[in-house]
Formats: C-alpha cells, sequence, structure tokens
C-alpha cells in the first residue's frame, strides 16, 4: 500500500509564499509522475500541477502558472510545491496524487494514490 503525506500547510497572508511537501512511501516513487490537486469548500477537486518522471517535464494550471513550481526529489521520494504570490482564491485542501498511466496529467482519474490533503488559507 503506497503512503502519500502531505505537510507544509497553513495560514498566509495574501502575497506571501508557501512550500508544500509530499513524501511517498514507496521505493518505486521515481517510476511514477506526481501532481497536486487543491479543493475549495464547495467545488470540485482541480488540477494544479504536474511532474514527470524525473522533473524534465511539468505541467500547470493557467490559474497558477507563473506563481507555482512543482519540483521532485527522487532520492527523497519527494514532490514539491512552491507556492508564491499567494490569493485568497488559493485557498483549499491541497493534495498529492500519483499517476499510474500515460494519459493526461489534468485528469484525477488517471491518479490512483492519494495523500489526506494539507489545508491552505490565504487571508486577503
Amino acid at each position: 500500500q503506497v503512503q502519500l503525506v502531505e505537510s507544509g500547510g497553513g495560514l498566509v497572508q495574501a502575497g506571501g509564499s508557501l512550500r508544500l511537501s509530499c513524501a511517498a512511501s514507496e521505493r518505486t516513487f521515481s517510476m511514477y509522475a506526481m501532481g497536486w490537486f487543491r479543493q475549495a469548500p464547495g467545488k470540485e477537486r482541480e488540477f494544479v500541477a504536474a511532474i514527470s518522471l524525473y522533473g524534465s517535464n511539468t505541467y500547470y494550471a493557467d490559474s497558477v502558472k507563473g506563481r507555482f513550481t512543482i519540483s521532485r526529489d527522487n532520492a527523497k521520494n519527494t514532490v514539491y510545491l512552491q507556492m508564491n504570490s499567494l490569493r485568497p482564491e488559493d485557498t483549499a485542501v491541497y493534495y498529492c496524487a500519483r499517476k499510474y498511466n500515460s494519459s493526461s496529467y489534468y485528469y484525477t482519474g488517471n491518479y490512483d494514490y492519494w495523500g489526506q490533503g494539507t489545508q491552505v488559507t490565504v487571508s486577503s
């Protein structure tokens, strides 16, 4: 059973920064692309960012492009999400997930294991 554990969430003022981490329990971490999603109250879970196996390709939602950066350290079985210039609309629970196939990075159905989520709250 794969476990993904997110950390780094919290309360921050608009314009501030946070770095989320997601630690994976499996040794085969480097064999999978990884993604970050978020879910705000009353809304569907949405794609935020994704990264390929060795980090050579990254993908972002238009709403975070230029502000968020996804990265990974395969030696530490960890994926990161650096979030800068945070806005109140970024407030959500953030989840990391393991992508299990070669289909779209943007669709939640292409991810099989999910973390428990970490709350990010941006005050105005």
